[in-house]
């Protein structure tokens, strides 16, 4: 806990006392009812509901694939599921599932005010994209069946809503929760007219501030997470898209900030992405959450953003990744530690791991996430050896506890990289502050390399190189395995020497709730100084 709670900020670590003792603030009363919006529509359609989040409209609600079937009314207080779950039912964004009519959208709008008067629905974080749901749905011509009476009894319940989060930001959070609060209580303020929304509008220099600290130089979101990542790139350019609805409405820096963010954002989720247009599973990511790299860029575009690359092709040097590309390979590394240091809440112990496609095939995959229950798939998931890189004396690189929270923090650094071509780079374990452990990896002439190298104290070490689900891996005598690929290929594995390997069968999470198994290569020595894989397609 000590080790944990020293790299919080006095003003997080009030906030956080402050919770303990009150909670979340009880739901506001406005005594003046909101009957207006200053926006009738937007220029560019907003994207489609994120694909995980499907309602059949009779009572049946399936998000993160899990599905619950409800009787004979949607059950808002419903826990079954654990929190993740149920602040995505409060989100409400399967709504907008293509499937309901404008009818049932509405009902089921209007039984959530009426039934929900409190709960979970109304903690900061479900409230942050509530808002950007149910103003989606209002502006979507057609999308909505409500009578005058209706309407503003939503827009009443919005008000109290933003008006609540407004209250109520997670500065103990911080990170993307407080992004997220910001941007739609600034939202609310550029949606609505009245006195209530230019007091949510004041919070434009406090989201400014936000955006120049968690959109780093290089593009990428502090949390280096690549689907938190996209989730808040589509966030704001849905704000954008809002602005320019209501010109003149939102400080013209904000509006610059918010331009040049998603550009830079744009350019840096490019760098995340395998020849197959989907993310790499780092740092608590999974597939199906977030909308696709191309529709985002779609969007951006009919906006008028353009993908701003960052300053050294395929690195980024303030998030710690970085990309290798030389046919047939496609390389993703990363190399940084926990970030920001006042919330690694989405953190692995994944430093100097990769993710390694080969053609459109991936090769080497990250364990990915499969909740965010605490508990052994959880602790698995976030563990040194779920990730492809190597383990020094059975200990984590970082102090993992909980769900959400590090302790001890490992030194990594970024030492030297030809963009492209070849990086270098170190982790010294938190715990094994006697030990580094350098890595470098060097692709030229269609053949990868990566040399491990231990400076300091000799330890045992256990090496892992967790693969794609359905290759099938075959060692060929002592340092070799062989993999056959989609393609008729055959990938050739040469593997460091003085080290004894296994096949092992692993957990795989692609997405949330989903547990698959698949193959990994493993390899033990009792003391290790230094060896070499060398990947190369067999002619």
């Amino acid at each position: 806990m000590l080790r944990t709670v020293r790299h919080i900020r006095p003003r997080q670590a009030l906030a956080q006392a402050l919770h303990s003792v009150r909670g979340v603030g009880a739901p506001a009363n406005l005594a003046d009812p909101v009957r207006e919006l200053r926006v009738e529509g937007v220029s560019v359609p907003f994207l489609s509901a994120p694909a995980h989040a499907r309602y059949d409209g009779r009572l049946h609600v399936e998000l993160l694939n899990r599905g619950v079937d409800f009787a004979p009314e949607i059950d808002w207080d419903y826990a079954g599921e654990g929190p993740l779950w149920s602040y995505q039912l409060h989100q409400l964004d399967y709504l907008r599932s293509a499937s309901l009519t404008p009818g049932a959208r509405g009902d089921l709008l209007l039984d959530w005010i009426e039934r929900h008067r409190a709960g979970i629905g109304w903690d900061p974080h479900p409230l942050s994209l509530r808002t950007l749901c149910w103003t989606k749905l209002l502006l979507t011509p057609g999308a909505l069946s409500l009578g005058p009476a209706e309407r503003a009894v939503v827009y009443h319940s919005m008000a109290r809503q933003i008006e609540t989060l407004s209250r109520n930001l997670e500065i103990r959070l911080q990170a993307n929760h407080l992004l997220s609060n910001l941007i739609s209580v600034v939202w609310g303020g550029i949606l609505f007219t009245g006195r209530r929304a230019d007091v949510w509008l004041g919070r434009q220099k406090m989201l400014l501030r936000e955006l120049r600290e968690q959109i780093l130089a290089d593009g990428a979101h502090i949390e280096r997470s690549p689907m938190y990542h996209s989730l808040l790139l589509e966030n704001l350019l849905d704000l954008l898209n809002l602005t320019r609805a209501a010109p003149g409405r939102a400080a013209a820096p904000l509006v610059a900030e918010i331009e040049q963010c998603s550009a830079r954002m744009l350019g840096a989720l490019r760098l995340w992405l395998h020849p197959d247009d989907e993310i790499a599973l780092f740092a608590d990511s999974a597939l199906g959450v977030a909308q696709p790299a191309r529709e985002l860029e779609r969007y951006a575009a009919g906006l008028g953003v353009t993908a701003r690359e960052p300053a050294r092709a395929g690195v980024l040097e303030r998030a710690g990744y970085v990309r290798l590309g030389s046919e047939p390979f496609c390389l993703i590394a990363s190399v940084a530690g926990p970030m920001p240091s006042y919330q690694p809440g989405h953190a692995h112990c994944d430093a100097l791991s990769f993710e390694l496609s080969c053609g459109d095939e991936r090769i080497v995959v990250d364990t990915g996430l499969c909740e965010y229950v605490p508990g052994p798939q959880r602790d698995r998931a976030r563990s040194t050896r779920a990730h492809a890189t190597l383990e020094v004396a059975g200990a984590e690189q970082a102090e993992i506890w909980a769900a959400h929270r590090i302790g001890g923090r490992p030194v990594v650094q970024l030492e030297e990289v030809t963009p492209g071509e070849r990086l270098q780079a170190s982790c010294v374990g938190w715990s094994t502050r006697d030990t580094l452990h350098r890595r470098v990896f060097q692709l030229r002439g269609g053949v990868l390399e990566i040399t491990d190298t231990l400076k300091g104290r000799s330890r045992p070490v256990r090496l892992t190189l967790p693969l794609a689900v359905g290759l099938k891996p075959r060692l060929a005598g002592a340092g070799e395995a062989r993999l056959a690929l989609s393609s008729g290929r055959e990938l050739r594995i040469t593997l460091p020497s003085e080290v004894r390997w296994r096949i092992e069968r692993a957990p795989y999470y692609p997405e949330f709730g989903r547990r698959l198994e698949r193959a990994c290569l493993v390899g033990e020595a009792e003391a290790f100084r230094s060896g070499c894989w060398r990947f190369a397609i067999e002619a």
